[in-house]
């Protein structure tokens, strides 16, 4: 019999519910192992048993956190765990936010450890690195079967209270904790080491990694507003009424392209925002507010612009992971230039 009881927490599609079609499932339990719960039963080898499977849709989880976290902590509760595991959820937006927040209720509300995996550029990542540990996974769930062993051995050595290693040593993602500890060298011949190191063109590893950032040079400036082409693009979530495209709530996979040719204005008869994570309310009252439509068209009458694009770009920021943003960007960047777009009004909420 084994020795820790585990929950596995899991979205719809992981959980064998469904698609996307089934991402409004609310919460439900199974007992025992569903899915890529059978592979992590297998990998604690006999130490802990999955004993209890909570599942929850990923657009249910996004558009209804504070009543999904309630009714998943009471399901978790009830199989009174050693060790809860949420995911892995690879690049998936929406799953990777359900996971680490799942797992940080776990661990601030119940008093138990959790463990979760993803993909580095996940969005989930920055918004729970620091509360919860995150194994490192591929972006795809090509990746289950070198995540799995990983989540389950930092489980293990969670539960039995084991001295945890450094993010290299376990495989998880750098929480930002910095640790006191004697090194056999001083700093300044570490220091001296390296930049020889990488004089010659040697390997050598920093102990103080900097963040990357993207420069992007800026264009030069429109020498002449009045003759220009101007195109509105917006993270908002500003939709024609219905969001025929279905663009997500939250870790949007797509966007969509509008036409607004002769639309003077935004009104709540026919667009709304489709954005989730703040109050929609003043957004589909006037869509103008997100997207200025309005604005633009007077300054296209007075001629202070040359002309307003016939289309505009929507899509959700919420959650969007930033492989996927990135992807948006070059897509609508390319169709802009092709159009003859010469400069773009970046809109969010």
């Amino acid at each position: 019999m084994a020795k820790f009881r585990v929950v596995h927490y899991l979205n719809q599609f992981f959980g064998q519910i469904g698609g996307e079609e089934k991402a409004d499932t609310a919460p439900l339990k199974k007992d025992g192992p569903v899915g890529p719960g059978t592979a992590l039963n297998g990998a604690f080898k006999g130490e802990a048993e999955v004993v209890g499977t909570v599942i929850c849709g990923d657009s249910y989880f996004a558009e209804n956190m504070e009543e999904a976290l309630k009714q998943i902590l009471s399901m978790i509760k009830e199989y009174n765990p050693d060790l809860v595991v949420a995911g892995p959820a690879f690049n998936a937006g929406r799953y990777g936010t359900a996971c680490g927040a799942v797992a940080e209720a776990v661990v601030k509300n119940l008093g138990i450890p959790a463990v979760t995996g993803m993909y580095p550029e996940n969005p989930g990542v920055e918004m729970y690195k620091k509360s919860v540990y995150i194994i490192a996974t591929a972006d795809s769930a090509i990746g289950m079967r070198n995540a799995i062993p990983k989540m389950a051995a930092l489980g293990l050595k969670l539960l039995k209270k084991e001295e945890i290693g450094t993010p290299e040593q376990e495989g998880y993602i750098a929480r930002g904790i910095r640790k006191n500890y004697f090194a056999e060298e001083r700093g300044a011949k570490r220091a001296v080491d390296m930049l020889i190191a990488k004089i010659k063109g040697e390997n050598f590893t920093t102990e103080l990694p900097m963040p990357a950032f993207d420069r992007v040079p800026p264009n030069p400036a429109i020498k002449d507003l009045s003759k220009a082409t101007i195109a509105l693009v917006t993270s908002g979530g500003i939709v024609p009424k219905g969001n025929p495209d279905r663009i997500e709530s939250s870790s949007a996979s797509k966007f969509g392209k509008y036409s607004i040719a002769g639309v003077k204005d935004l009104t709540s008869d026919t667009f709304e925002t489709a954005h989730g994570g703040y109050d929609p309310v003043y957004a589909n009252q006037d869509a103008d507010r997100v997207l200025p439509v309005d604005v633009l068209r007077e300054m296209e009458a007075e001629g202070k612009i040359g002309k307003l694009h016939d289309y505009y770009y929507a899509t959700v920021g919420n959650g969007t992971s930033v492989a996927n943003a990135a992807k948006f960007g070059q897509a609508i960047a390319a169709d802009l230039k092709a159009s003859g777009v010469d400069a773009v009004i970046l809109t969010s909420t």
